[in-house]
């Protein structure tokens, strides 16, 4: 035990740290400073009101921009928000040319009526204290910094923000004041409007803005102006974009006319490019390969229709599904995307792919006719074999048909009306010319061609008039 007692009163050795102390008269000059600034000042009244619009000069630093939500057409930001003014009733001469003050000064002097304009909700940073600065230099120049961020339980900052600053006696009184300072700090971390365009969706890019302006005063009375490297962003490294590249961002200037005046508003645009790596995992692999699976059914033999039927509605029904997931992360927007024109052209591939065996069946088996002996002698036919079988089973009649067992007949060319011909007979005749002939027993090698041809052919255009053009 005793070892162990002066290991950590070791541990815990005192150490003597030389640090600077503001010399007392530092002190006495800033508060007299303060108290001569406020004795006389209006917060109420902007600066040189009545004789020139005040100028603010603005400048963002952006800590994360994300998520990015499409369906709520809104993207999520996190920035700390500088504005810098004058005002001259804040003119001091002193040796100190700067004051650094904190968010207890913040609600004794005029404050810019800045609002976000295309924001949602939004909400300041109150851990561990409000997270605001302020600075006044001699000249009356003053910078005053908001950090926008996130945290819920701003009404209980605010009342022990009060609480540690007002006197029991008049409590109440100087609460509501407090809270009346900080009213217009009671907003949300910013959920920004984004009007995304999805036509192009999943590789689609976008410019999510930022909007902000006065709330009453106009442009003769308050003028925006945006300082030299305005707009300045923090590592990248702990964004939220999962599904966006960051490719960079602009800021504008314009005019807005409304019936209580012109306004002067800003804008910082962040230019987004959507990634394609969730949506070829989860949407475009799984239809291609449904797809491709449609073009087994080409090499099982028609005649086993289980098979083919089962295999056809199985990858219909895949196709329905992948659509109805891919619709999932949009909103309900009525245009065609990429992305819908992709799924819809795989539905329809693997819908073909059922139908050709439907035809295929029909014509095998439906069609088929027995051979009419009393038109022979007008026609040139074969010779049949063997007549058709008459099995009884269940008191059912069947009829086994032989392979070849009969021709199909040609009626003075009334089954050969269609440029495409699609019976045996009809290769010969004078209905011939003109007419291009389909042997519909075939039909499955055409398909084996046809379809990975085309839905070849589709991919080569879709990827490069979407991602080239």
């Amino acid at each position: 035990m005793g070892s162990q007692t002066i290991e950590y009163e070791e541990e815990y050795e005192d150490v003597t740290v030389n640090q600077m102390l503001a010399p007392k008269t530092q002190e006495t000059d800033a508060t007299q400073i303060l108290n001569n600034l406020l004795k006389e000042y209006d917060k109420k009244l902007r600066p040189d009101i009545g004789v020139k619009p005040t100028v603010i000069d603005v400048g963002i630093y952006v800590n994360s921009i994300g998520p990015v939500s499409s369906i709520n057409m809104e993207y999520q930001i996190d920035i700390i928000f500088a504005q810098t003014w004058t005002d001259t009733r804040l003119r001091y001469n002193s040796t100190m040319k700067i004051l650094t003050l904190n968010s207890n000064m913040v609600g004794l002097i005029w404050l810019p009526d800045t609002i976000f304009r295309n924001s949602k909700n939004a909400d300041s940073h109150w851990i561990t204290t409000p997270n605001q600065l302020l600075r006044i230099w001699n000249d009356g120049k003053i910078l005053y910094t908001l950090s926008m961020g996130q945290w819920e339980e701003r009404a209980r900052g605010v009342q022990l923000i009060g609480t540690s600053r007002c006197p029991s006696r008049d409590q109440m009184t100087c609460f509501s004041n407090v809270r009346e300072a900080f009213k217009d700090m009671d907003r949300l971390t910013i959920n920004a409007e984004c009007q995304l365009q999805l036509h192009n969706f999943p590789m689609d890019e976008h410019s999510c803005p930022l909007i902000f302006s006065s709330y009453g005063y106009p442009r003769d009375e308050m003028i925006y102006k945006w300082r030299k490297n305005s707009v300045e962003t923090a590592d990248q490294k702990s964004w939220r974009l999962y599904q966006f590249d960051f490719m960079g961002l602009r800021n504008t200037t314009d005019f807005v006319k409304t019936s209580a005046g012109d306004y002067v508003v800003m804008t910082v645009y962040f230019d987004l490019s959507r990634r394609m790596g969730y949506f070829t995992i989860q949407t475009y692999i799984p239809c291609i390969l449904t797809v491709v699976l449609s073009w087994v059914s080409f090499w099982i033999k028609k005649d086993a229709t289980p098979a083919r039927t089962a295999l056809g509605i199985t990858t219909v029904l895949t196709m329905t599904t992948l659509s109805t997931v891919a619709r999932t992360s949009l909103p309900r927007v009525s245009y065609v995307t990429a992305m819908d024109l992709f799924v819809t052209v795989c539905f329809l591939f693997v819908f073909a792919a059922l139908m050709e065996y439907a035809t295929l069946n029909y014509y095998s088996y439906s069609v088929r006719k027995p051979c009419n002996k009393t038109k022979r002698s007008n026609y040139s036919v074969l010779d049949v074999g063997p007549p058709p079988t008459v099995i009884t089973l269940n008191n059912s009649m069947y009829w086994q048909e032989f392979e070849e067992a009969c021709v199909y007949e040609c009626l003075d060319g009334k089954d050969c009306q269609s440029f495409f011909c699609c019976f045996e007979e009809c290769k010969g005749g004078g209905w011939r010319k003109g007419r291009v002939h389909i042997d519909i027993l075939e039909l499955d090698a055409y398909s084996r061609v046809f379809f990975p041809t085309s839905f070849l052919l589709f991919n080569v255009v879709y990827w490069v008039g979407y991602l080239y053009l």
